[in-house]
């Protein structure tokens, strides 16, 4: 049983703690994107060292209370809002946001969790070389969050998940020691990979506060395509002969025609490409180490053609056209916001079921109402998001009593096609009970018996993850 973080705590926590570490709750911190729960907590501790987590972290084991860490607060699964129980303790990493070494010759780069990923990119192109990590929130989301949650984004295809990207973490576990490795290896075989345990656990296992992250070489010449397809089916196809083609294929986004719909009704100052909407297109990223990616991309634009893969397109003539066409992109999730969804699925599936599901999937919709599907996202590694939206003139609230029955369905027709329930934004609350009824039982009773040798008080971010 948890206690909540009452004033006789709070008083004996910030005698052992610099002024000014803790704070009272402001809105932002209970918040979250998608105004699904409102979080509460007693207080926030903004520390400025690991040192500082690690007293943090020593009280509330000792008194038994809860413990959320925060980042940014951009996640989507409210993994960072705890809307009930007796009142956490939020712990913000904000203030832990140096660069602490680079290492340019290495491509590594030593970031504190509270570091925004946008600072980090700067960083990177400090000493000519790039972080990958590409996310909507670059601006606001930070690189502890990320790499607690496994963030994606559209750069996996070439780049991998956050996962990918981390050498080496800081973090401080349940009992309040601090963990230091923060190594810059590429091989380290010295037992139990603690690194890959803490990445992707949102929270639940410690509090990660710094972490050796891999730079990569910048392209030479970066380019971008616009190519509308018959169907999901011939984009799959298409992303074959890209590769085939180049090794600079970075990002392959799936767009269908509900989303540019979706952006005339709810922005229709953003410039479309094309006269009459398609039904689907693929926005194609290319980095190369040397020639015109212009070039491949028309040839491969030519050849998809002849092959009936591709009916129509655009081939970005200058860096700024290219940003026209990620700006298009990332602006979908802003146009999605504003029409409402009833059911959002962040899912994952083997590239050869995704045709099948598409077609199934609305199709077994249809039955439940006429609604409204777009669906996008980053189909070169198979992470769709799938989003059912009302008809046109009526508002998502109407419908709440459909959301059960559309999630069930989607949830079990992905993972009956070998797919997942979650593939890039994670588990937190809203996914709980999904993990539950879909998660294989040897994996969950590991995962409990983790938790439990871990964290036997059950302080770290309670109710993320596991009920």
């Amino acid at each position: 049983m948890l206690n909540a973080a009452d004033p006789s705590f709070l008083a004996e926590l910030a005698a052992n703690l610099p002024d000014g570490t803790l704070r009272p709750v402001a809105p932002r911190y209970l918040e979250e994107p998608r105004g699904k729960w409102r979080g509460q907590a007693a207080a926030v501790a903004c520390p400025a060292s690991a040192k500082e987590v690690a007293v943090i972290v020593r009280a509330c084991a000792a008194a038994r209370v809860g413990l959320v860490p925060w980042g940014g607060g951009t996640g989507l699964v409210g993994a960072q809002v705890m809307g009930s129980g007796p009142a956490p303790l939020l712990v913000s990493m904000e203030r832990m946001a140096c660069i602490r070494a680079k290492y340019a010759a290495e491509n590594v780069l030593v970031a504190e969790a509270g570091v925004i990923l946008a600072d980090l990119h700067q960083a990177a192109e400090a000493v000519d070389r790039i972080f990958p990590l590409s996310l909507a929130s670059q601006g606001s989301c930070a690189i502890g969050g990320n790499l607690a949650t496994n963030a994606g984004g559209v750069n996996v295809l070439r780049y991998g998940n956050a996962r990918d990207l981390c050498l080496g973490l800081e973090a401080v576990l349940p009992d309040g020691s601090i963990w230091h490795g923060l190594n810059r290896l590429r091989k380290d075989n010295t037992g139990y990979d603690l690194r890959n345990l803490l990445i992707g656990s949102e929270g639940t296992l410690g509090v990660i506060t710094a972490a050796s992250l891999r730079l990569f070489a910048k392209p030479a010449a970066q380019g971008a395509a616009l190519m509308v397809v018959p169907n999901p089916a011939a984009a799959l196809s298409l992303l074959a002969l890209a590769q085939a083609r180049s090794e600079g294929v970075s990002a392959f986004e799936l767009i269908s025609g509900m989303g540019l719909r979706f952006l005339c009704e709810t922005m229709p100052q953003i410039r479309q490409p094309f006269a009459q909407v398609p039904d689907w297109m693929v926005l194609i990223d290319l980095g190369l180490t040397s020639g015109a990616p212009e070039a491949v991309l028309s040839e491969l634009f030519e050849e998809a053609q002849g092959q009936g893969l591709v009916l129509d397109g655009f081939v970005a003539q200058s860096a700024a056209q290219r940003a026209q066409f990620w700006a298009l992109r990332e602006t979908i999730p802003l146009a999605n916001r504003a029409v409402g969804a009833i059911s959002s699925h962040d899912i994952a599936l083997p590239l050869g079921e995704i045709a099948d599901f598409i077609r199934s999937a609305d199709v077994a919709l249809a039955a439940l109402g006429p609604w409204r599907i777009n669906c996008f996202g980053h189909l070169g590694d198979g992470n769709l998001h799938y989003n059912v939206f009302p008809p046109k003139g009526e508002k998502a609230a109407s419908f709440h009593t459909k959301i059960q029955a559309i999630q069930d369905l989607v949830h079990t027709m992905v993972m009956a096609r070998g797919g997942s329930f979650s593939a890039e934004h994670g588990i937190g609350r809203l996914k709980v009970a999904d993990l539950e009824r879909f998660g294989d039982p040897a994996k969950l009773a590991a995962m409990r018996a983790i938790k439990q040798a871990l964290d036997p008080n059950g302080i770290m971010n309670p109710g993320a993850v596991l009920r």
